[in-house]
């Protein structure tokens, strides 16, 4: 019996040469890397590509937490925290739902908290670690317990997305740098969300489905998005005709959420629900579109659309995406890739939620990294998200107290930079769409890869595919070229 070949290294893809605006912007320092060198190849020493991440990451997060100085020294009080734009939750909350005074959500009796359970849960852990002390110096205490731990969660993030990434590790670095993720970071604990979420997708790229749904399942028990990843296994596994991934991963999320919310849903009821009647009852949150609407409508006289009005239409818009995004998996003219259809999903449920908060983009940075690697159309959608960040604190800064005519801006302007978010959004996931209709155009498939995230998807041949004949010819023939001899050979 002969012995099985070797697998030889993986030669990275080098973003100097790779990315054209990396490659523009490395002319004034020498030019891209050489292409007689061998990334991924040859031993780099000390300075691995996942260290050099580690360590972009704690400078990024040192420059989030400069964004928070001003509040860290002057406290968080409106509308100071507003106009200093270094606004965060947890001091806020730490104060105003109790839990600098020993309440823990979904264990103490009658305490309402807005969120879902394991995110109560977190909250009310990290409280027990702030030392005693006076109330402004407990709540810095608790802003940075939980930033410590953020930081680390956000470079456990960057860390499974290099891993889920095959020969583009360095692409991590848009999750490491991102403007928006230093600036929002610390803002809620969102990127713990965004941390399972990436878990989750790790394991299912390596064909661990049953451990990809637990790790969806708990994110989804801290927030709800990750388990709208589950949507894109499922048109993956219709179209590959390999279900058992799709209904092991979809069983143990299930299994893993209940395991977390069954025993408060039977201690209390009614707290437990509190999130889901939050939700449904509150009116349009700021910074969605639906918001956007009522100011324009206050604007101009007419009348404002309920909660009621919202909920319908936000429900029916997110399902009539979902069922589009579904039928263009089943029809392009290639299988398209994991994280390419849950970067569609999860921007559709951004842009027709009733609710945008600020640190809401972080759930979106990993799945472009993955789904859309270009770092151009990556600093284009952050541009919008930035000037976003910034309006909505001053727009905040006048309606909690009016505040001071300069630092203000007019509704309309607010409304042009919520406008912003949302095309600059929807750009991007024009720009996927069309990756996934011509695959020639995915920088992410080069010498015959696949879906790096597909885990038991991988290089899978269809089962079932919606066809359509255009002008005699199938689509399926107009865009199954992966790359030209030129394009294989440039890693």
């Amino acid at each position: 019996m002969e012995p099985k070949p070797r697998r030889q290294p993986l030669r990275i893809v080098v973003p100097s040469r790779n990315d054209p605006l990396l490659r523009e912007l490395t002319e004034g320092i020498g030019g891209p890397l050489g292409r007689h060198t061998a990334p991924g190849i040859v031993t780099p020493g000390f300075f691995t590509v996942e260290r050099v991440l580690i360590l972009l990451t704690t400078a990024a997060a040192l420059v989030a937490v400069l964004v928070k100085m001003p509040c860290r020294t002057g406290g968080w009080t409106a509308p100071t925290h507003f106009y200093q734009a270094c606004y965060s939750d947890w001091p806020v909350l730490f104060d105003s739902r109790g839990l600098a005074q020993g309440v823990f959500p979904f264990l103490t009796p009658d305490a309402a908290f807005e969120y879902p359970v394991l995110l109560g849960l977190l909250a009310g852990a990290v409280a027990l670690l702030v030392p005693d002390g006076g109330s402004q110096e407990r709540a810095l205490a608790y802003f940075d317990v939980n930033a410590v731990l953020a930081v680390l969660a956000w470079i456990g993030t960057v860390i499974a997305t290099m891993r889920m990434a095959n020969r583009r590790p360095w692409d991590a670095a848009m999750v490491a740098l991102a403007p928006a993720m230093i600036l929002s970071v610390f803002i809620n604990w969102d990127v713990w969300a965004v941390l399972l979420a990436a878990l989750g997708m790790l394991a299912f790229a390596r064909s661990r489905p049953v451990l990809a749904g637990v790790l969806l399942g708990l994110g989804a028990a801290l927030k709800l998005y990750p388990v709208l990843i589950l949507g894109a296994v499922l048109v993956l596994a219709l179209r590959t005709g390999r279900l058992r991934p799709a209904f092991q991963a979809t069983g143990a999320a299930a299994a893993a959420w209940l395991v977390v919310n069954v025993p408060f849903m039977v201690a209390d009821f009614t707290g437990w629900k509190f999130f889901l009647t939050f939700t449904g009852e509150r009116p349009a949150g700021y910074s969605s579109v639906w918001f956007a609407w009522n100011v324009l409508a206050e604007r101009w006289g007419q009348s404002q659309a309920d909660s009621g009005f919202i909920n319908f239409w936000a429900y029916f818009l997110f399902t009539a995406a979902c069922a589009g995004i579904a039928l263009l998996g089943l029809a392009a003219p290639r299988r398209p890739r994991l994280a390419q259809l849950a970067f569609l999903i999860v921007a559709a449920f951004i842009l027709t939620n009733k609710v945008y908060s600020p640190q809401f983009v972080l759930w979106l940075i990993p799945l472009v990294a993955l789904a859309r690697p270009r770092w151009r159309d990556f600093l284009v959608w952050q541009f919008f998200e930035v000037l976003h960040w910034w309006a909505i604190w001053m727009y905040l800064g006048a309606q909690t107290s009016g505040g001071s005519a300069q630092n203000n801006i007019d509704a309309a302007y607010y409304v042009w930079a919520v406008a912003g978010h949302v095309l600059a959004t929807a750009w991007l996931m024009s720009q996927v769409v069309r990756d996934i209709l011509v695959p020639a155009r995915d920088p992410v498939r080069r010498l015959n890869i696949d879906d790096p995230q597909g885990g038991p998807f991988d290089h899978a041949p269809d089962r079932f595919r919606l066809r359509r004949r255009i002008s005699g010819t199938s689509a399926g023939e107009a865009g199954t070229r992966t790359s030209t001899p030129k394009e294989a050979g440039t890693p």
